[in-house]
């Protein structure tokens, strides 16, 4: 990791809502943001922003998450997401998220990210998959 990755650092994104990130189990005319799009969208804000700051084969990966999602944003409306740095500890990095969608805040939380070197994750996998090869898994 850099020494350029430090507490209050921020990035902001806008999103459009599109047909795929929304919920279609409600019918057409309450297709609206879907939970898991409104995470996967924080993560990868939250990822992006590290990758500004990590070094050569290190990347991140998500460990914990805790949202609130409280608004019901249509479909074709633009969401603004910001990740600030809450807490560096070692290679465990702490954003605290908020989203809005222009009307209204629809979402409040914070995600935790770990730094890891690819190398060392990549086969610590490779094992994991060999036991579970073996295992019959």
């Amino acid at each position: 990791m850099k020494d350029t990755l430090t507490v209050g650092l921020s990035a902001t994104r806008h999103i459009e809502i599109n047909t795929s990130r929304t919920i279609d189990f409600l019918g057409e005319e309450l297709r609206v943001y879907n939970t898991p799009s409104l995470l996967y969208d924080f993560e990868v804000v939250c990822r992006e922003l590290l990758l500004e700051h990590l070094d050569s084969g290190e990347d991140s990966v998500g460990i914990g998450v805790s949202i609130t999602h409280s608004g019901a944003t249509l479909c074709g409306m633009i969401v603004e997401m910001t990740v600030v740095i809450a807490k560096v500890d070692g290679r465990l990095i702490t954003f605290d998220l908020v989203a809005k969608d222009g009307v209204e805040e629809i979402s409040r939380g914070n995600h935790n990210r770990f730094v890891v070197d690819v190398e060392k994750l990549r086969a610590k996998v490779a094992a994991k998959a060999a036991k579970a090869a073996k295992a019959g898994k």
